[in-house]
């Protein structure tokens, strides 16, 4: 299928690593200049040079998502011409919600909600002038179903996605889609992280864990990086034209709710 994306730009943050990275990769197959986003300036030169089609000029931007302000300058410093945006940054640390300090809330609030907004608030003028415009947030199927064990990401995921589907409704009008990919588990360091994080809460051995963890989903495994990207892509193109202000669940048939 002609997926209608060639010659498009995209911006990709988080996009060093796991499904950000797998996601660049993705749409530079398909013909899609991309601006690579993230905070270490090392990676991020060492995907820029393994991404394909190097003749359509790939970049890269270095900045932190601490920083909204920051964010703000680096991206306004740009070429700003981008049609495609992937909202993508690594999860909160885990625990209970009742046990999670004010600042953790804050920190996290700042990172995915506020820098999404200053993203989308800078490179939705080139995307009105052009008439297409695809914002595609990473999240998590904790937006239908809380994790365990993950209180602040379900939390601030939720008002993420709640975001999502206003900025949908606003922007649908100028050719602009809304959507949110939601990952299960998926092969990443993240996932890692919550593995290693379970193993000495429980004290379950690591294989343990990620037995039980595989047996949550009807597909027995984990995804793969790309699976998810294949997602965002699609989401991502011209083919996906009328979808808008959705959910996609990405998680191997995990999540109990429709």
């Amino acid at each position: 299928m002609d997926l209608r994306i060639q010659n498009k730009n995209a911006l990709v943050c988080g996009s060093t690593q796991g499904i950000g990275k797998a996601s660049a990769f993705a749409l530079a197959e398909e013909g899609v200049s991309v601006t690579l986003v993230a905070r270490n300036e090392e990676k991020l030169k060492k995907v820029l040079v393994e991404l394909p089609n190097q003749e359509l000029k790939h970049n890269y931007i270095v900045a932190d998502f601490s920083n909204p302000q920051e964010l703000k300058e680096k991206i306004e410093a740009s070429s700003l011409n981008f049609h495609i945006l992937i909202n993508n940054t690594g999860g909160p640390a885990g625990g209970p919600v009742f046990n999670a300090q004010i600042d953790e809330f804050e920190r996290a609030f700042t990172m995915h909600l506020k820098c999404n907004h200053v993203l989308v608030q800078a490179v939705v003028p080139f995307m009105k002038e052009q008439g297409y415009g695809r914002v595609i947030n990473v999240i998590s199927t904790s937006v239908k179903q809380p994790l365990d064990g993950l209180g602040v990401s379900n939390t601030i995921r939720g008002a993420v996605a709640n975001w999502s589907k206003t900025m949908a409704n606003e922007l649908g009008q100028f050719g602009i889609t809304v959507n949110n990919v939601l990952p299960g588990a998926t092969g990443t360091e993240r996932l890692n992280e919550i593995i290693n994080n379970k193993a000495k809460k429980t004290g379950k051995s690591v294989d343990e864990v990620i037995e039980t963890m595989k047996n949550a989903a009807p597909a027995k495994r984990f995804a793969e990086p790309e699976e998810v990207a294949n997602a965002i892509v699609f989401l991502a193109s011209g083919r996906a034209s009328y979808i808008n202000g959705i959910n996609v669940p990405v998680d191997g048939g995990r999540t109990k709710s429709l």
